[in-house]
């Protein structure tokens, strides 16, 4: 036999994740995050709804799909390439689970010099192989070989061939459940594998875990880890995709107007979010809640969340002629928005408290909330939030807005004080362990509200009631007649003593011995911008979605 000199070829990866340009959309494309960070997937299944097949390929700087390769299957499945295991269920894992699985090595034999995506196909159906697009050029790649010995063999046997490894970048695309290499994409992470759904002269819509999805998918690949998943997307149809989700479908066209104009200038603004990952918004309410065409008339988009779209079709908010970089929005506001300086630190002309008489007429489920507090769960809160004070033993808000939102809240502990301000006064008292949370940024503890309007003192029994202390005489046991003077006195209850001062606002709060602290609050949300049910009040009393807009957003306008 002809001696035959093979190259082990073990390629030298790194991974460049792209930059966020610092203006507007590409071609109004926008990348939304699907998977990523420690939501990332180790293989990421697709199913064809409208359409069939896809075309492999991979999107430029200016977010055009390029294409490499293509399939008629309807069903696949992107994979980290590297030891791959089959279920007997049909998932794909990185470690065995079952002594049955199927495995996919990571060693292969390469034939190298293809020109065409075609070309590589004919030569991998007679090979027995499978086409790859490998460092910007055409290959076939042939078995999934456990280790190099088991490659080298079989390139003897076949008589030619670089024995390779698949590296920490590449990604496998199998027929979905089975062992059914498609196509392998690596590009050493200069380049993320693009797919894009053929829609048979339709628009493509496309099954990824539960949710249909217009446009095209990335999938980025930190090197030696699992696959970010990217909705690839036109920017009126990603609006469409949110609509829905951020307000019930059913609201009157305005408010809906008014919510797409929002949520299309929260997309395409230059200050992205997660900016590191290199996609544009999430698909939370970290950003703003995008499931594409999912659902259906009750719980989806729809003919009237679509026409809400159309209707404002590439309107942007724009503040002094630059679009505006925040366009925030929250459910309610319980009356009054806020300064963002106030809630974020930042200064934005356009997002500038101010009192809402609108909210108040229309029906807003939960808007006024009540939340208990032992002395216990605060401290073990603090502390898993960093914050060593000892256990607790009083909290209050030690300042309010001109608006009336909480601006600062005091925490009193055996150890020390802490005092928090901004958003933080409301995210701070968060536990998914617990089940618990502040849901705004207008809220009282044990009673105490701006104005004193939620305090109320009992007077010789339950029908009499004074809201301040401010010239209360007292009847000592001597029959001594008295003012209450000073910063702090105590009172005699049915359950003991309870100690009333000054919390530094000019209002007394209640400091309950028994340690439970009560927080009641009305709406949900940072008070920032957009008020929803406020926007839902303005269109049924008849105001468009322009005068909704320039009414939470200062001195903007709509273009």
């Amino acid at each position: 036999m002809k001696k035959l000199l093979l190259t082990m070829a073990f390629v030298v990866t790194f991974f460049a994740m792209s930059a966020v340009s610092a203006s507007a959309l590409a071609n109004d494309t926008v990348k939304v995050g699907l998977r990523y960070g420690e939501t990332a997937l180790f293989s990421a299944n697709l199913e064809n709804y409208t359409g069939s097949g896809y075309t492999f390929g991979y999107y430029d700087d200016e977010r055009v799909f390029v294409p490499v390769g293509t399939t008629a299957e309807r069903a696949i499945s992107m994979t980290a390439a590297g030891d791959i295991y089959l279920g007997a269920d049909g998932t794909y894992n990185n470690t065995m689970v079952t002594g049955n699985d199927l495995y996919l090595g990571p060693w292969h034999v390469q034939v190298d010099g293809l020109a065409t995506y075609e070309e590589a196909l004919m030569a991998a159906e007679q090979l027995g192989g499978y086409p790859a697009w490998i460092d910007f050029g055409y290959a076939v790649r042939i078995g999934s070989f456990t280790t190099p010995d088991e490659a080298v063999s079989y390139a003897e046997a076949l008589g030619g061939g670089t024995v390779v490894q698949s590296s920490s970048t590449g990604i496998v695309v199998t027929a979905t459940r089975t062992d059914r290499i498609l196509f392998e994409f690596d590009c050493s992470g200069v380049l993320s594998l693009g797919v894009m759904p053929d829609g048979q002269g339709e628009e493509a819509v496309t099954w990824f875990k539960g949710y249909r999805y217009p446009g095209g998918f990335e999938y980025p690949r930190v090197t030696g880890g699992n696959l970010h998943v990217y909705n690839v997307v036109d920017l009126e149809s990603y609006v469409k995709g949110v609509i829905p989700y951020e307000m019930n479908n059913s609201w009157p066209m305005a408010a809906l107007e008014a919510q797409a104009v929002c949520a299309r200038t929260y997309a395409c603004r230059s200050s992205k979010h997660l900016s590191a990952y290199g996609f544009d918004v999430c698909n939370t309410t970290d950003c703003q809640v995008y499931y594409g065409y999912s659902g259906n008339g009750s719980n989806g988009p729809n003919a009237r969340t679509n026409a809400a779209v159309d209707h404002t079709c590439g309107e942007l908010l724009y503040y002094r002629g630059d679009m505006v970089q925040n366009a925030v929005y929250h459910s309610s506001n319980g009356g009054a928005t806020e300064d963002v300086a106030n809630v974020w630190g930042s200064v934005r002309g356009y997002l500038v408290g101010k009192e809402d008489p609108y909210e108040a007429q229309t029906t807003i489920p939960s808007y006024n909330w009540t939340v208990t507090y032992t002395a216990d769960e605060l401290t073990w809160i603090l502390s898993e939030k960093g914050y060593s004070i000892g256990r607790v033993k009083d909290v209050s808000v030690s300042e309010y807005t001109p608006m009336g939102n909480v601006k600062k809240i005091t925490f009193v502990g055996t150890g020390g004080t802490k005092t928090v301000s901004g958003e933080t006064c409301r995210t701070i008292f968060y536990s998914s362990s617990l089940g618990k949370s502040v849901k705004s940024m207008r809220f009282g503890i044990n009673g105490s509200m701006p104005g004193g309007e939620k305090t109320v003192y009992y007077i010789n029994g339950e029908k009499n009631t004074v809201n301040t202390l401010e010239g209360v005489s007292v009847l000592s046991g001597s029959g001594m007649l008295g003012k209450l003077e000073g910063d702090a006195f105590t009172v005699l209850t049915s359950s003991g003593t309870t100690k009333i001062e000054n919390n530094g606002t000019g209002r007394p709060s209640v400091n309950k011995q028994d340690g439970v602290f009560v927080i009641e609050g009305v709406g949900s949300g940072h008070n920032l911008g957009m008020s929803q049910y406020g926007a839902r009040a303005m269109a049924e009393l008849g105001y468009s979605y322009q005068e909704i807009l320039q009414f939470y957003y200062t001195d903007i306008t709509i273009e």
